[in-house]
């Protein structure tokens, strides 16, 4: 079988252990370095030296991991900058602003602190395209990257940059209309002890806003502990204790929102989604009038939009597939359920910052509370199951899946969906029935979560 290294959003792993090593990381940042050093200088550069922006997320394994890539693009002749702890979509946009030819993100989004991950964006902000991750892997597996190291003379420098985290927060701040501010907004921020911790209260602070902030006392061990998108419960506990007016939280690498209305309820990606398509639309800034979505997205996000005479179109699981999309079809808005919302009028790939500063600048323009703007959106009964498994097979192998399957399906009929897939970042199968019955859709959905547990555990 042929070895892989990238999943759905780069690669990832648990620390220490393969493929998140330290010698790894060295193979990757040389083979980074390797192809970036046989690119053409670009923007009208004539020194031909490279650089490659280094961020990285809280967990304790980025201060290992990130020495490794920049040892590994220095033997290259590549420069490294280490710009520290900062959102993954922040490396994106100082890729491209500080005319860098790279940009690293050492992060596992959501993941607990033992995984870590290695995200690379092109000089253009957006994550670099199959092609060379597929290049990539082939350097890193083929063993020969020492042949290429550069002559003494010519090995990278490293340095630390001090100014990425201001620079962020002003471009950030900046995707807010300039005759809107937060004044007299009351707002719960969980930064999930991860990459944002500072600069994701700078940023609302500095327009107005009164912030309540959890989840930004990173120690290396407690991102995305029971904090943070994947947790809002303690948001919506501390919307209504405080009485604020909205709650915003992020995941460990701030690449993701979840949002919690005035009344403590939950307003996740395919909310945001909505409430900002519909906004656009009356606007006229939603090209091609359509949203893109992924295939997790709930049934109502496009029942909603089918009623306001906006498109969907959905893709494979995934903000670079997404990207991908909107990209080649020339549309403004698309995202995932999860929180990943993309603004391409202002970003090049999830930013939760820019995803809450958009819904409220929705929320300002048409003087309207969050709880008052999501009422217009149904959702339709959703059960989600992930089930951790040891193993990935071809599903249709399984026994008594295809069967398994095409009975639900025939009893969901036209009403309904189910939708089973391997996770990209964990060691888990994720099995999704929409249905308008839920205690049937749950029945459904535990009941092909037991088979592939049983086959696959």
């Amino acid at each position: 079988m042929k070895k892989k290294l990238f999943g759905t959003d780069g690669i990832r792993g648990t620390s220490n252990k393969y493929p998140m090593t330290p010698d790894l990381a060295l193979k990757v940042g040389q083979a980074m370095g390797y192809l970036l050093r046989r690119q053409p200088t670009r923007r009208g550069g004539k020194s031909g030296k490279k650089t490659v922006l280094i961020g990285k997320d809280t967990r304790l394994s980025g201060y290992m991991l990130e020495q490794a890539l920049s040892s590994g693009l220095n033997s290259m002749g590549v420069r490294v900058q280490l710009v520290g702890p900062l959102p993954t979509p922040g490396i994106g946009f100082l890729a491209q602003n500080m005319r860098a030819d790279a940009g690293i993100v050492l992060s596992a989004s959501h993941n607990a602190f033992y995984d870590n991950g290695i995200k690379i964006f092109g000089f253009d902000g957006f994550k670099i395209p199959d092609e060379m991750e597929k290049e990539i892997e082939r350097l890193v597996f083929e063993d020969k990257l020492n042949q290429h190291l550069v002559e003494p003379t010519k090995i990278g420098r490293t340095r630390r940059i001090d100014d990425a985290e201001g620079r962020y927060v002003v471009y950030a701040k900046n995707t807010l209309p300039l005759d809107l501010g937060l004044d007299g907004l009351r707002i719960v921020l969980d930064c999930a002890n991860g990459a944002s911790y500072k600069v994701a209260p700078a940023i609302f602070q500095e327009l107005g806003a009164e912030v309540i902030i959890l989840g930004n006392q990173p120690n290396g061990y407690n991102i995305n502990d029971k904090t943070g998108a994947l947790y809002p419960g303690k948001t919506c506990e501390a919307v209504k204790k405080y009485r604020a007016d909205v709650g915003i939280t992020l995941d460990g690498d701030a690449d993701r929102v979840i949002m919690v209305d005035d009344n403590g309820a939950v307003v996740n990606g395919d909310h945001i989604l909505a409430i900002c398509a519909l906004h656009l639309k009356k606007e006229n800034q939603l090209k091609n009038n359509t949203v893109v979505a992924t295939q997790m997205s709930n049934v109502g996000l496009d029942n909603a939009m089918k009623s306001n005479g906006i498109k969907v179109v959905r893709t494979n699981v995934g903000d670079k597939h997404v990207v991908e999309c909107m990209r080649k079809n020339n549309y403004s808005l698309g995202g995932e359920q999860s929180g990943h919302i993309i603004f391409m009028n202002h970003s090049t790939t999830g930013d939760g910052c820019v995803a809450a500063l958009n819904v409220l600048a929705v929320m300002l323009r048409e003087g309207k509370k969050l709880s008052e703007l999501r009422a217009d959106f149904k959702d339709m009964p959703q059960v989600l199951i992930n089930t951790r498994v040891s193993e990935r097979a071809d599903l249709e192998t399984v026994k008594g899946y295809k069967e398994l399957i095409a009975s639900i399906e025939k009893k969901l009929g036209n009403s309904g969906r189910i939708f089973v897939r391997f996770s990209g970042t964990e060691p888990l199968v994720r099995v999704l029935v929409e249905g308008t019955d839920k205690k049937l859709i749950s029945e459904y959905a535990e009941s092909v979560a037991e088979l592939l547990q049983r086959a696959l555990g």
